[in-house]
């Protein structure tokens, strides 16, 4: 199966059923502009996803990051049941990367940088296993690179505690409410955005000027 065709299966089965069936397509026709055929995937969570989500989408070879839903058993989760903590799921971000403008080992320090992954099952004032840091791994290379990364974490000293990361296997991404997508680009005055995301996405364009897009 080819990686547009999967996509597109991700997309229309992932929405739970909230009445926006046309922000959906639309959503679904503007991921399907892209040659999936030529990027990879990575999947993180890391506390509130859009905090994780903007942190990304700035970087060069990021072609898209969306927010959703993974490490759960709920099908379709929304983000009502996610939040209550009795899904499993934790808010996550997947992101579609050109691998010739960057690497999954610059994505994990990028990861590292956007969120504290010493906190357990909580990041900053979110609190609850629906904001644990979590590396959903797509592959044996992805697994083996996200553990050295989490020994280079722990043998450098800028946290006090050690990394908590939980590293899984990949099995299923629930894509989050369109309002969520870019919410970072769409709400800038946010109390939440301006007190609690764009800290740590100025964090990660400060550590990572090299590689922001041109604005």
């Amino acid at each position: 199966m080819s990686r547009l065709l999967l996509i597109s299966i991700l997309l229309s089965l992932s929405f739970g059923c909230n009445g926006q069936q046309d922000s959906r397509n639309n959503q679904q026709a503007a991921k399907a502009a892209l040659d999936y055929s030529k990027l990879d995937t990575a999947t993180f969570a890391g506390g509130c996803f859009w905090c994780v989500e903007a942190s990304f989408e700035q970087i060069k070879g990021v072609e898209e990051a969306v927010s959703g839903y993974a490490g759960g058993k709920e099908r379709n989760p929304t983000y009502a049941q996610v939040s209550g903590g009795k899904t499993g799921h934790t808010e996550a971000v997947e992101i579609y990367y050109n691998p010739k403008q960057i690497d999954y080992k610059t994505l994990l320090e990028i990861f590292f940088t956007a969120h504290d992954p010493t906190q357990l099952n909580r990041q900053g004032p979110d609190i609850g296993r629906q904001y644990r840091s979590s590396i959903f791994y797509h592959n044996e290379e992805q697994r083996i690179s996200a553990l050295e990364a989490i020994e280079a974490v722990n043998s450098s000293g800028e946290y006090r505690s050690k990394v908590v990361t939980e590293l899984v296997p990949y099995s299923k991404f629930w894509i989050a409410e369109v309002y969520h997508q870019d919410y970072e680009k769409h709400n800038p005055r946010d109390p939440y955005i301006q007190k609690v995301s764009r800290p740590k996405i100025d964090k990660v364009a400060q550590r990572f000027a090299h590689l922001l897009k041109e604005k």
